[in-house]
């Protein structure tokens, strides 16, 4: 453990105001990343979840330590851990093209009110270097995971087209860029309502076939409305 941090570990106004700021802090910079790519919950959320953990924890050393309840100081604690499910459910979402979205926000919410508990426990070095990793985990390894899924062999493409005919020039091309396909779900359209074909593939492409390019070609065949990777 760090000996810098020792004063701090006790509970007093000074430290108690010093976990809070810490918390308040941490909850902010992981949150401002959220924020910064407008994800429901941002800046504030992130930063109350934290700040709310923390003082969760501050509460049952209190009642603890200072009051001397008979109480069990980790009972709180896997309460917020329990409860944050709700707040993460939340914003997890599922569009009606069958594309998750959310489920990285409600991870970092969940973090967040662990680094909350650990700072509120008085847990710095934990508190700090966690929110580092959370904060390099969403900076650097988003950009990893995106050029990870240009160059992924299995991709879910969901088409709106306006034809059979077209349907049928889709599947030639991938016949001749020797693309596989292991799952194909058709929606025809609706009869009188204007309504374009839907179709969801699961395709595997072959080596030397980036899911770029194959995401730029299918546009360009006449009658295809909208191409969306999901």
């Amino acid at each position: 453990m760090i000996e810098q941090f020792s004063p701090l570990r006790e509970i007093s106004f000074i430290t108690v105001s010093a976990r809070m700021i810490l918390a308040f802090v941490c909850g902010g910079l992981i949150g401002i990343e959220r924020e910064f790519k407008r994800r429901p919950a941002g800046f504030r959320t992130h930063i109350l979840i934290c700040l709310g953990a923390a003082v969760t924890t501050l509460t049952s050393q209190y009642l603890f330590l200072v009051m001397h309840y008979y109480t069990d100081m980790t009972r709180l604690g896997a309460q917020v851990i329990a409860g944050i499910g709700f707040i993460g459910a939340g914003t997890i979402i599922v569009t009606n093209r069958k594309h998750v979205k959310g489920l990285t926000t409600a991870a970092g919410l969940w973090a967040a009110a662990i680094v909350g508990l650990a700072i509120g426990a008085g847990f710095y070095e934990g508190g700090l270097l966690a929110t580092a990793l959370i904060l390099f985990a969403e900076l650097v390894f988003s950009k990893v995971e995106y050029r990870l899924s240009l160059n992924t062999p299995e991709i879910n493409l969901f088409i709106e087209y306006t034809g059979v005919d077209v349907l049928n020039r889709m599947l030639d091309l991938y016949h001749e860029k020797s693309i596989t396909v292991s799952n194909m779900t058709v929606t025809h359209a609706v009869q009188n309502e204007g309504a374009n074909a839907c179709v969801i593939f699961s395709l595997r492409l072959p080596k030397g076939c980036k899911a770029s390019e194959l995401l730029n070609m299918l546009p360009e065949i006449s009658g295809v409305v909208t191409v969306e990777e999901l």
